[in-house]
């Protein structure tokens, strides 16, 4: 606690506590009880308020019906993570020089991707109860190139998983479907050769694997599979499990094969670029995948499958040169 006397001849009294800096004027000069006093009345007055911590966690639960498990999952898990001394900041504490300060500090040691995350799960609970706040400047975001597995890489895949309790689901993962899409099937999904998606298997709050609707209303959609995927399913069944089981299966196997590693949602990636090399409109390819715009397939996807193609002709026409 330090007291110190004003130009205009005032005392003023301050103390820092938990990042929060409290203060107060008064017109003499006060007694060491009686500075105490007057800290614990404005920092108490402060306690009382919203914090961030508790304004974050009613903005949840007001959408806790709207929001999916996974989004309600990955807010908890920045709250969890954040700063104490940022957290339990009141609101009106909170400016855009308090959280540049913040951001600055987050971005030291964390990724673009997470530094936006953080943000803009901060900017919006701040917005959501009143405050004039602008998002701060952030850090440029990483562009990564994209890896979309090849042809070969997928049919030897497919092949690896011949006679495997798992590999219709590797055949639907290379027609689209999310994991999430593919532990969610169930018996009354299939008629025929006609498979309907329209839920998920998702994690929860508490890490629990619950059955939610699937990721957009888009994604809500009916296709056909071949008769050698409805045989497995009749045969075989349905996923059952923890869904990170397919992901061990499919690392297992890529090791064997020597081949590089990848997510199970990269095989959603290759169903993507390999539709359209063969001349599927972006538009059958979007409905079929359940993409809610053919946006990414264009930018990302297709993109990078492409690009290769494209290096390759430029390095052989350079190489026409040479001959």
């Amino acid at each position: 606690m330090t007291i110190e006397k004003r130009p205009n001849g005032k005392y003023r009294i301050s103390e820092t506590r938990n990042g929060v800096r409290y203060r107060e004027t008064i017109d003499h000069y006060p007694t060491k009880k009686e500075a105490r006093d007057i800290i614990e009345r404005i920092t108490g007055q402060y306690q009382n308020k919203n914090t961030f911590a508790s304004s974050a966690d009613a903005y949840i639960k007001n959408r806790e019906n709207v929001l999916s498990p996974a989004t309600i999952r990955g807010y908890r898990s920045i709250i969890r993570n954040m700063d104490d001394n940022f957290k339990n900041l009141p609101l009106e504490k909170i400016t855009n020089v308090t959280l540049q300060s913040y951001i600055n500090k987050f971005a030291a040691n964390h990724s673009p991707k997470s530094v936006r995350n953080l943000n803009g799960f901060i900017v919006a609970v701040l917005k959501d109860n009143g405050a004039d706040v602008k998002s701060p400047r952030l850090p440029q975001k990483e562009k990564k190139p994209v890896y979309i597995p090849t042809e070969d890489e997928v049919k030897r895949l497919l092949q690896e998983f011949k006679g495997h309790k798992y590999e219709a689901f590797i055949i639907l993962a290379t027609m689209g479907l999310r994991r999430s899409e593919i532990c969610a099937l169930g018996p009354d999904d299939l008629n025929g050769n006609t498979l309907s998606i329209n839920k998920a298997l998702v994690q929860n709050d508490n890490k629990e694997w619950v059955i939610k609707s699937t990721k957009t209303t888009d994604s809500t959609r009916s296709i056909v599979i071949p008769d050698e995927v409805v045989r497995l399913l009749n045969e075989n069944g349905f996923y059952e499990g923890n869904p990170e089981n397919l992901y061990f299966a499919l690392s297992r196997a890529q090791k064997r094969l020597g081949i590089q590693h990848f997510p199970l949602h990269k095989l959603r990636h290759f169903f993507a670029s390999y539709m359209h090399d063969l001349g599927y409109s972006d538009k059958q390819i979007q409905e079929f995948g359940g993409w809610k715009t053919s946006e990414v397939m264009k930018t990302v996807y297709q993109h990078a499958m492409e690009m290769d193609k494209v290096r390759s002709d430029m390095a052989n026409n350079i190489g026409n040169l040479l001959k």
